[in-house]
């Protein structure tokens, strides 16, 4: 599902458009410029540079620019009336400027060759030009306002019609000889032809490219699209009902952690579930890191537990279902005041980070500094199978620290060599010597200066040290989607003189920050210096908030939980590749054939 999160990167253009200020006076500035050139290049009877330019800027302002302002406000209405979304004033307005631009380059090339072979075919290079904007609106429109085929080519004729009417109000008031005479009946039905072949092909076009989708699915490409922008432009949850559709009920896990104080209160608790916090924004559970520890009325952490894309929620309510099964686990839980120290065991890439609490093992898995991705769920479980092989553990929990990662680098999965590594890391956990007295202190900070353009989420950075057998050890929370290479060692390098013995460092793969740039967004990107000292300071109040606990630990499983699915999920990302390979094949098929038919029936048909 990274293509999912690929798609994010249109985000940044969707928010980025002109206001509607700068498209109406972008749009005034170009008809002027294209009117002008073209009466430069073809002046007619008129002789004088400035009669030149005064005309010529009259004619490109008022055939193009005043046509394209017009069009940009009606037909944001227009849509509007008819319960269309996404199109907002700028919107429209950058569309009709779009538009106009598309025009003016038809109408000059029309110039040249006009003025190259002495035939004067502007008008039908304007014709020409009002199809292809036709073409352009139809298709943004139909993918992403919702309101069907019919309806966006109803709206879509406005700009070219208008076009036209303009057209003939200055020809019939040109007495300079520039514009060459053609009835208004001819032009219009050149006009509609052109445009119906436009939108046979538009519509065939769409439908097979669609279909897969529809078939494999049950669920519409343009219906995915336009709910997709509407969550960027809006926050927007439609899209949800969309992935409900598409869901698939599964049985999976959540690790708990729990630290209690001799009261009987909860001090602290650390989350695993192997549920992906995607696919992306606020849809599903792409802050279910936040959420979740919201639901706690204790200091909460949510890591990163052993899961792809396949096991994203399909919408923020089965994130009600992990709070639920956490919930019954404390009930169940063993607590103990006995704890060992930190230690660490490898197997070439894999690393895995051990503290005891009874005979119970809290297992922190990291590749760094080498790059890494998601922990598949299978080799998650089989990491836990593994564990309870090793005679020195009773139980585990396991956590994908998440923590160093690359471009290149990819998902661990079955039959990798780096899940091998992993289990082989597992298998040589020793016995630990266990003493009495553990203490947990919790800090975090918001860093509320730094927001998902560095890659931090809504909750920060969390700390919690755990002190056992005069050794402080750091686990240190990032929400955020992964971290570059080489940070986390940074990050361990300069907090160890806060009087730490061991640090661990790990983000919660929020995809809450995924909606801004890029599809991968991970934290450490920019401002190192700054993150690094809100954790120094998130540990400064975890080292006062230091006392005595017991700990106790559980595995639970959430049962019935609607996500993507390794089916769905799988046979999404397969049908969406196979449309675009399609799609590099029919389009220009189909587009180049229906152009060449244009011109046929616009330059060379009566």
């Amino acid at each position: 599902m990274s293509s999912m999160s690929s798609v994010a990167g249109l985000s940044k253009y969707l928010r980025t458009l002109p206001k509607i200020g700068i498209s109406i006076l972008s749009i005034i500035f170009i008809s002027f410029i294209a009117g002008t050139l073209d009466y430069l290049i073809n002046p007619g009877n008129i002789t004088g540079i400035f009669e030149k330019i005064l005309y010529g800027g009259s004619f490109g302002f008022g055939v193009l620019g005043i046509s394209s302002i017009i069009s940009g406000v009606i037909v944001q209405q227009w849509v509007s009336s008819m319960k269309g979304i996404n199109l907002k004033m700028k919107h429209s307005m950058f569309l009709s400027l779009v538009g106009m631009i598309l025009l003016s380059i038809v109408l000059l090339i029309g110039a040249v060759a006009s003025a190259i072979f002495n035939i004067d075919i502007r008008i039908s290079s304007i014709l020409l030009g009002c199809v292809l904007v036709f073409a352009f609106s139809i298709l943004v429109l139909w993918s992403t306002t919702s309101i069907g085929i019919l309806k966006s080519a109803l709206v879509s004729f406005f700009q070219p019609i208008f076009v036209i009417a303009m057209l003939v109000v200055v020809m019939f008031l040109n007495n300079t000889g520039n514009l060459p005479q053609l009835e208004f009946y001819t032009m219009i039905i050149k006009i509609i032809v052109g445009s119906f072949i436009f939108f046979i092909a538009i519509y065939s076009f769409i439908k097979v490219i669609e279909s897969p989708l529809k078939k494999n699915l049950g669920v519409g490409l343009l219906d995915m699209l336009s709910l997709f922008i509407t969550h960027i432009n809006e926050g927007s949850d439609s899209l949800e009902k969309i992935f409900e559709k598409i869901g698939e009920p599964i049985d999976t896990m959540v690790g708990i952690l729990s630290f209690r104080r001799n009261d009987g209160s909860l001090k602290a608790l650390f989350l695993s579930p192997c549920v992906h916090p995607g696919p992306i924004g606020r849809i599903g559970g792409a802050n279910m890191p936040t959420i979740l520890s919201k639901r706690f009325d204790t200091f909460t952490l949510v890591a990163h537990g052993p899961s792809t894309h396949d096991f994203n929620p399909v919408s923020v309510k089965e994130i009600d279902k992990i709070e639920k099964t956490v919930k019954e686990g404390l009930d169940k839980i063993f607590y103990t005041s006995y704890g060992s120290k930190f230690s660490r065991y490898s197997k070439d890439k894999s690393k895995i980070g051990v503290q005891f609490f009874g005979d119970d093992a809290f297992l922190l898995s990291t590749f760094a500094p080498y790059g890494s991705d998601d922990i598949e769920f299978g080799v998650g479980l089989a990491a836990l199978n593994q564990s309870k092989n090793n005679p020195a553990i009773a139980n585990s929990i396991i956590v994908d620290c998440h923590n160093s990662f690359d471009e290149d680098s990819g998902r661990v999965l079955p039959g990798n060599p780096e899940m091998f590594q992993l289990l082989d890391a597992i298998n040589k956990i020793k016995k630990t010597v266990k003493e009495r007295g553990i203490r947990v202190g919790c800090g975090e900070n918001l860093m509320e200066d730094l927001d998902k353009n560095q890659g931090i989420g809504d909750s920060g950075v969390k700390v919690m040290i755990v002190e056992n057998s005069n050794q402080k050890t750091a686990y240190i929370l990032f929400d955020s989607n992964n971290m570059k290479t080489g940070f986390r060692d940074k990050i361990i390098k300069e907090i160890k003189e806060k009087g730490l013995d061991e640090i661990e460092v790990m983000t919660t793969d929020t995809h809450s920050v995924n909606t801004l740039s890029k599809g991968y967004n991970p934290i450490g990107l920019s401002y190192q210096d700054k993150i690094i000292e809100y954790v120094k300071i998130a540990i400064d109040d975890a080292l006062n908030d230091l006392e005595t606990v017991e700990a106790g630990m559980t595995n639970e499983r959430i049962l019935n939980i609607n996500t993507f699915g390794p089916n769905n999920s799988t046979e999404l990302v397969s049908t969406i590749s196979s449309i675009v390979a399609v799609s590099k094949i029919i389009a220009p098929l189909i587009f180049i054939l229906a152009f060449i038919f244009v011109i046929l029936w616009i330059f060379f048909l009566p």
